[in-house]
């Protein structure tokens, strides 16, 4: 019997996988391989030589305390924020020493990069981080225990890590699709790219987006049932409106994107032409598909920034937040028309004169709720007690940087000049101008907001200024000077340019790229010194900044029920009101023993399982993808025998911890304002405001 050659086990094993996938075909390719390894490896090496694979595998990854997974999304987003700025400064440098000379990327990497960079800072670093100040601040401000859906909130991770990992490996093996974040068809079809590029593209983001539609429905559903007692919509915080916003559009946003990556699947594995005009298809409806998720995407995205904004200047001011109801009705307002506006995203791609006047007009008049929000939190302001701490510089940076991309976004709504600078690299600055000061800067203020009350210190006041000054002056530098770039006419995605008026603009853009990768290097010295300097920065009376909603009337950090005894409330700001009333401390409450979901391995083996079921896709390699997809079902199944998924937490217990934390907060020293940022601050705020 003949033996099986190489040519003949070898597809049927490794599918169309070969040594040629391997990153050698560049320097800088194969350093960055290596870097991701060598990352990697590190890690295994040191959670093995300190023994703590059981203390993370029980501890965090099978995990359904809503605070444990909305910080493994923080800590993803922050591993995927490393390498998008890595890679946006890349393209910067590039572009930089790129007149009239071919740099140090090749045209085909640097379009990898913007393809990566863009996919990463959308799907992988924002929806993660977002999520993540979703799942972890939202229970605690409705005064309730837990999610929903505790085991579908360990699904949603980790089919989001799953995603996130494809993200990764495909800088290790293989090349990335060259078809930009939006990966529109022919760039990513069969023909124009038969690699394995679009395919990573194609299921890292069609898992990513499955994971939002999920969180949607737990952020929802948790919102309308999990309210604490006397908190009626009117009396929610502005996040936990925002939020709700935002998982309407998850919703109902996400479901177009799967469909289109679904059938843009299907034309590059099964030969149909959804997306090929020469086979009866038509591009646009992947352009019709793409941006109907992607215009109300933006919105996902900026919405929890505007309620986190909400929080800390009515927070840092010492004030009621101005304007409430109309700063909900203007939320939910952005929230409908933002499905109202997404063909302003090709007004240049043949649709008639009347179709894109309508859906300009509709584009300026989203501007004009999120002007009310602007003039609402100056009011807020106006007459406060203001406290320039970082999360409020972030508030303050964002106004005014959020107005200029605003208004930009406005010329934009115009079609007549959408036409002149369509594709040039004033859109690009608009789309950064919006996502940095809007996105960004939003979710680092909430990760230092509420840092405390996840781990139980403040973080460092000193490097968080650096890393703020960084990140402002990074912003202006690397991306203002895009503006004028744009209306000289320089394409956006240019890797060498010949008109020498561009090179002054490129180069402060370069200046600005280091100052963003400094931002970055400071944010992660200010986690080390915070850490080093724990004990002295700690606050375990659990209300440093004199807060105001209910999340600040527990220790910092939070015990895993949250809550001891469910608060009762009877306006907004309850916790603000429990200490203009006395009654934010009692001294005897009535304790009940508390339910709590279980571990749970399900998500973790979904997601592995499904990421790996991808890779396989990616690669036909078939066995691994059915391996995978059964893996998946098979936790499904076993998952729905499992009867004993909670676990009681007595009544005796609850009460020792809760009457021993008391008795903390009543030996401390209060803090006023003047003390806030120095170790004096051990959580336990002087009341006080308006």
């Amino acid at each position: 019997m003949p033996m099986p050659t190489p040519e003949g086990w070898w597809p049927l094993v490794f599918g169309r996988l070969s040594i040629d996938a391997l990153p050698f075909y560049s320097a800088i390719a194969t350093a960055a391989a290596s870097l991701v390894v060598a990352g990697a490896l590190a890690v295994a090496v040191l959670l093995t030589w300190l023994g703590r694979w059981g203390w993370l595998w029980r501890e965090w990854l099978t995990s359904l305390d809503h605070k444990r997974i909305g910080i493994m999304y923080v800590v993803l987003s922050m591993v995927m924020l490393s390498r998008g700025v890595i890679e946006g400064s890349m393209m910067r440098a590039q572009q930089a020493v790129a007149f009239d000379n071919p740099g140090y990327l090749p045209p085909e990497h640097f379009a990898q990069l913007f393809s990566t960079h863009g996919s990463i800072m959308i799907f992988f670093m924002a929806m993660p981080f977002l999520t993540g100040i979703i799942n972890f601040a939202l229970p605690l401000q409705l005064g309730a225990r837990d999610v929903s859906f505790p085991l579908l909130n360990s699904i949603s991770l980790w089919l989001t890590a799953g995603g996130a990992g494809l993200m990764m490996v495909s800088l290790v093996i293989g090349k990335f699709s060259t078809g930009g974040w939006s990966g529109y068809p022919p760039y990513t079809d069969a023909v124009f790219n038969p690699g394995v590029g679009p395919d990573y593209w194609i299921f890292a983001v069609t898992l990513g987006s499955l994971a939002s539609t999920m969180t949607g429905i737990n952020v929802a559903v948790t919102i309308y049932k999990r309210r604490c007692g006397g908190m009626n919509p009117f009396r929610m915080p502005l996040f936990c409106w925002t939020s709700l916003c935002t998982s309407i559009l998850m919703i109902f946003a996400m479901p177009p994107l799967t469909v289109a990556t679904a059938l843009l699947a299907l034309d590059r594995y099964v030969g149909t032409h959804f997306f090929t005009n020469d086979g009866g298809g038509n591009m646009m409806n992947y352009a019709n598909l793409f941006w109907l998720f992607g215009h109300p995407e933006v919105y996902i995205l900026i919405l929890p920034a505007f309620g986190v904004y909400s929080q800390v200047i009515s927070n840092f001011s010492s004030k009621i937040l101005y304007g409430y109801d109309a700063l909900i009705v203007a939320t939910m307002c952005i929230a409908v028309l933002s499905f109202t506006v997404w063909v302003h995203h090709f007004f240049t791609m043949g649709q008639g004169a009347d179709l894109n006047a309508a859906f300009g007009i509709a584009t300026m008049t989203i501007g004009i709720p999120t002007g009310v929000k602007i003039f609402d939190w100056i009011l807020t302001m106006f007459r406060g007690r203001v406290r320039f701490a970082v999360p409020m510089l972030y508030a303050l940076a964002f106004m005014v940087l959020f107005v200029v991309g605003g208004l930009t976004g406005i010329l934009l709504a115009n079609p007549a000049i959408d036409f002149q600078v369509h594709n040039s690299v004033f859109l690009v600055a608009h789309f950064h101008n919006m996502l940095i000061p809007g996105l960004l800067y939003g979710m680092l203020a909430a990760y230092t907001y509420w840092f405390p009350k996840a781990f139980g210190f403040r973080l460092d006041e000193w490097w968080g200024r650096v890393s703020f000054g960084c990140w402002v002056a990074g912003f202006c530098l690397a991306f203002l000077p895009l503006y004028p770039l744009g209306l000289m006419g320089m394409p956006r995605r240019t890797q060498e340019f010949f008109e020498p008026a561009y090179l002054p603009f490129t180069i402060v853009a370069g200046v600005g790229a280091l100052f963003l990768l400094a931002a970055l290097a400071s944010l992660f010295v200010q986690l080390v010194v915070s850490v080093r300097r724990r004990q002295e920065l700690a606050v375990p009376a659990g209300d440093p900044w004199n807060g105001r909603t209910l999340e600040w009337s527990i220790p910092c950090p939070a015990p895993e029920y949250n809550f001891a005894v469910l608060p009762i409330v009877a306006s907004r700001d309850a916790f603000h009101a429990f200490k203009a009333e006395g009654t934010a401390y009692p001294a005897h409450r009535f304790y009940s023993d508390i339910e709590m979901p279980r571990n749970s391995m399900t998500g973790v083996v979904i997601g592995l399982s499904l990421a790996a079921a991808s890779f396989g896709l990616v690669w036909w390699i078939w066995w691994l993808a059915i391996l995978g997809v059964a893996g998946a079902v098979g936790a499904l199944v076993a998952r729905s025998f499992v009867r004993d998924t909670t676990r009681i937490v007595p009544a005796d217990e609850v009460r020792r911890r809760d009457e021993a934390w008391l008795a903390l907060v009543r030996s401390l020293p209060r803090a006023g304002r003047e003390a806030e940022a120095t170790p004096a601050n051990r959580g336990l705020a002087e009341p006080a405001g308006i």
